[in-house]
């Protein structure tokens, strides 16, 4: 299947999909009639790709102007947990068995029903931890919800309850099989689902001679999955119940023949319409088949960023919010993020300039709490004399 096919598969949906979201949300309604365009007249993916795309900004000034949701919920809905993300951004989990659609990837990942799952992403606040759980949960997987914390707990209790499978950051993974050579335990991890960062083909390597499979996928809080990696491990395949298009970053119309553009996602989903939602990625169309024979086609994976945002241990930083935070810290003159990739981790600090005559010490520790309480990132604030002008974020990582 091309693209372009995958993408004409969605028409039958489009129009029944669009009247009833236009009847169910006031802030969907509203972006139809601020495009000039009417529910009853969209019936083909074509049409809906006249609509505007909707960006992480717009969808945070919708949040703004109405809390929590922007106007996108239909009264009614049956919401099972609130998330908030980074900006901040609301995230209703629907009342759905795994609503943000990741069972096809870890299934793609050889996960099945014996597996116990060990969960690295966080359960605090941000939808990760959940998201995977539930996917877990619909393939009849046990879950050991790990989230983020202590190691040496973490994997004891890996080897207590026999952990077969694996969820979290691919550098998380690593750290984890390094505590336990270095521990002299055997971690029986099979299969491990990993995902938030870049997966480079020497940490690929590295973990793969550990861990029989190792496969990654692409998502976003607000969308869930996005694609993952099939047994060929080459490209990330589309799933069949969102529609997921490559777009120009300036129009916004689809790009189908492998263009590189910004990753753009519809969700049939009535009752909290997130369509046309640009996720601010870059990546393109692999157009020629996959040799798994999956219908859906392929992302060539992650390839920048539309905006200035950057993606630090699978969470993202903003600098106009990193601005808004720290921009009032009484002492402070100015500011820099420095972002560098040592052994596969990401490695954040913050160098900051004080005022003259400010104690030191006590204004890194102001820095470094702001950061921690508004940003969630734990970093080192090193005193600096003097910072160039420019960018606030210094990303000297390299993928390699």
């Amino acid at each position: 299947m091309t693209p372009e096919e995958y993408g004409r598969g969605f028409d039958q949906a489009v129009g029944p999909f669009v009247e009833a979201a236009a009847a169910k949300s006031t802030a969907f309604l509203g972006r139809l009639e601020s495009a000039g365009l009417v529910a009853d007249e969209m019936l083909t993916v074509r049409d809906l790709s006249r609509l505007p795309v909707l960006s992480k900004d717009d969808l945070l000034q919708l949040q703004i102007t109405e809390r929590p949701f922007g106007g996108l919920l239909a009264e009614g809905a049956d919401v099972r947990r609130v998330f908030q993300s980074p900006g901040p951004l609301y995230e209703p989990e629907l009342d759905r068995t795994d609503p943000w659609r990741w069972a096809p990837a870890l299934r793609a990942a050889g996960f099945r029903s014996n597996d116990i799952v060990f969960n690295a992403f966080g359960y605090h606040l941000s939808p990760a931890g959940a998201m995977f759980e539930e996917g877990a949960r619909a393939l009849g997987c046990a879950v050991l919800p790990g989230g983020v914390g202590n190691m040496d707990l973490q994997l004891q209790a890996c080897v207590d309850v026999g952990v077969t499978a694996f969820i979290g950051l691919p550098s998380y993974l690593k750290a984890l099989l390094e505590k336990a050579e270095d521990s002299g335990v055997d971690l029986q991890v099979q299969h491990a689902f990993v995902t938030a960062e870049p997966l480079p083909p020497s940490l690929r390597s590295w973990l793969e001679e550990r861990v029989s499979s190792v496969r990654q996928g692409y998502g976003t809080a607000e969308a869930g999955n996005l694609g993952y990696e099939c047994e060929r491990a080459e490209g990330l395949h589309v799933p069949d119940d969102a529609l997921v298009q490559v777009c120009d970053p300036i129009g916004g119309e689809p790009l189908w023949n492998g263009e590189e553009g910004q990753v753009v996602v519809t969700l049939f989903e009535e009752d909290y319409p997130l369509v046309r939602f640009g996720t601010g990625d870059l990546s393109r169309f692999i157009v020629e088949p996959c040799a798994c024979r999956r219908p859906t086609p392929r992302l060539a994976g992650w390839l920048g960023r539309v905006g200035d945002a950057v993606k630090v241990r699978g969470m993202f930083l903003h600098p106009a919010q990193a601005k808004r935070v720290l921009a009032e810290t009484p002492g402070l003159d100015s500011f820099r993020f420095v972002i560098d990739r040592v052994e596969h981790r990401d490695e954040l600090s913050c160098e900051i300039v004080p005022e003259e005559g400010i104690d030191e010490l006590a204004l890194s520790e102001a820095v470094k709490e702001k950061i921690r309480s508004s940003l969630r990132f734990r970093v080192d604030v090193r005193v600096v004399g003097d910072l160039p002008g420019g960018d606030i974020i210094d990303d000297r990582r390299t993928w390699e």
